[in-house]
């Protein structure tokens, strides 16, 4: 049969049909931890329950313009760097009907994490609580502080929580060896806040001497020749992320 004859006969109702989405993990630091934004439903299915920004993918759209549609239109956003990061795809994590969603995952720097949080879309930041030690992976929770406050666990919509583990899992893995840290840093920034930026995402403390060394060498860091304002004591230099040749 030729290629003409089979899609005039082919019959697309013969498979049971699903539904593709798309889930936006905004992923920033919170008072030196992970943090996501989030929105809460106020629809059902799963209404009152917190999600991370999300839709369907239209039959003529790309998944990555559906991505960039769901940061315009539940976000307020435009113009990230867009990583794809894992399809999800468990029968039962949506109860509507069957539906895969295709996550990925954008950094955002301190002040635009902070500004996306302000920017009336309705988006909230949640900090991350990450229970296992490096790549061991597993579940994670969310809190959103008030007040100077912890309150509860946040509940998550869907299998949200698990898309927030791997985004977790893959940043650690990435960390070492690529520049994804960056990525939550101004264009301009000291050595302090680098390390801090590697402490939140591993969880763990790490040695000062050490790191700034390794960091150094790897000659990811372009001085600026300018240093931090509004110390009180010697004010630190101000590095630059320097693109590998």
């Amino acid at each position: 049969m030729s290629e003409d004859a089979f899609l005039a006969t082919y019959d697309p109702s013969a498979y049971g049909r699903l539904a593709l989405t798309v889930d936006v993990v905004l992923l920033g630091l919170r008072d030196g931890r992970p943090a996501a934004l989030l929105l809460k439903r106020d629809e059902p299915p799963q209404a009152g329950l917190w999600a991370l920004p999300g839709g369907f993918v239209g039959v003529a759209e790309t998944l990555e313009a559906a991505a960039d549609r769901v940061l315009r239109e539940k976000a307020g956003l435009s113009g990230l760097h867009l990583e794809q990061l894992y399809t999800f795809g468990a029968i039962d994590r949506d109860p509507r009907m069957r539906i895969v969603s295709v996550a990925y995952l954008a950094l955002l720097p301190e002040t635009a994490f902070a500004a996306a949080a302000r920017n009336g879309a309705g988006l909230r930041p949640a900090v991350i609580e990450v229970p296992w030690a490096g790549e061991a992976g597993g579940p994670v929770a969310v809190r959103a502080p008030e007040d100077g406050q912890e309150r509860g666990p946040l509940p998550l919509a869907f299998d949200h929580a698990d898309i927030l583990a791997l985004a977790i899992l893959r940043l650690r893995g990435k960390l070492d060896y690529s520049s994804v840290g960056f990525a939550l840093l101004p264009d301009r920034f000291t050595l302090r806040q680098l390390q801090d930026v590697h402490e939140a995402i591993l969880g763990t403390a790490l040695n000062k001497p050490a790191f700034r060394r390794r960091m150094l060498d790897r000659g990811w860091l372009e001085p600026t020749g300018a240093r931090a304002a509004g110390t009180s004591f010697r004010p630190p230099e101000l590095y630059r992320f320097r693109q590998p040749r």
